[in-house]
């Protein structure tokens, strides 16, 4: 049985300070689109078609690799850090999530969610919560989007899985693992391992867990110091770049 709650203010102003996760309330119409609306292929295909233009993207698969890159950023980092760290499951199904823009500061600012109800697992079945929170974040919000966008854009979902493994690997590395008192409290490290090494593919709408792939030995280089992890697949950030610069772990640059 999994028990109902509300997350604690000060849980909540700290998701809502670093990742920018807020309540749905106050948004603005003409700046918000629900997640669950990206999955029509014609008004997804529109969305990317209206980003190509702010970005001054080349194609709209460059845009999609772009776009998936801070939407993993504002919708699995902030569910995952609470899980590991709050034991506290917030639902982030594309039901769920509004994605927020700002005219004058940001295409995708933030997510905000229409139910900020949690649920916190009895210790004895967190195995089974944990399921039931990834499932809802990947299988039914990013895998879905992924689908999608992949096939209205001709962007190969490698690239987009990719794109949300950086992130991933990125919090549970140097946000959570970093800080001391987490380690005693959280359950940052099996969670961590679970996702990466033993999570089937259905939790992620897909028949194999897809990060898994891309949890790669760090490697140094001459311009990389501590040793990082050298992606398999290019973002083509470089594309969208005003200097054109690359990512520093691309695998363009990397040889």
């Amino acid at each position: 049985m999994n028990k109902q709650s509300r997350i604690m203010q000060e849980e909540w102003d700290y998701l809502n300070s670093q990742f920018g996760l807020s309540e749905y309330g106050s948004a603005r119409p003409d700046y918000s689109i629900r997640a669950a609306d990206l999955l029509d292929a014609e008004i997804c295909s529109a969305y990317l078609d209206r980003l190509t233009v702010l970005l001054q993207s080349p194609s709209r698969m460059i845009t999609a690799s772009q776009f998936f890159k801070r939407y993993a950023f504002v919708t699995s980092v902030p569910l995952l850090y609470a899980m590991s760290v709050y034991n506290q499951g917030l639902d982030l199904s594309a039901e769920n999530c509004y994605l927020e823009s700002s005219p004058n500061q940001s295409w995708l600012e933030h997510v905000s969610l229409t139910d900020i109800g949690t649920a916190m697992p009895e210790m004895i079945d967190r195995h089974v919560w944990r399921d039931q929170v990834l499932l809802a974040l990947f299988a039914g919000n990013i895998g879905k989007l992924i689908a999608v966008m992949s096939r209205v854009s001709n962007v190969p979902k490698s690239i987009l899985w990719e794109n949300v493994a950086v992130r991933v690997f990125s919090l549970y590395e140097k946000r959570i693992g970093v800080r001391e008192e987490m380690r005693e409290h959280s359950h940052g490290q099996a969670d961590f391992q679970y996702l990466i090494h033993q999570a089937p593919g259905v939790l992620f709408g897909e028949k194999k867990n897809p990060l898994s792939r891309f949890y790669g030995k760090r490697t140094c280089s001459s311009d990389s110091n501590p040793p990082i992890r050298i992606r398999k697949t290019c973002c083509f950030y470089y594309e969208v770049s005003s200097i054109k610069e690359y990512c520093s772990n691309c695998p363009k640059i990397s040889s």
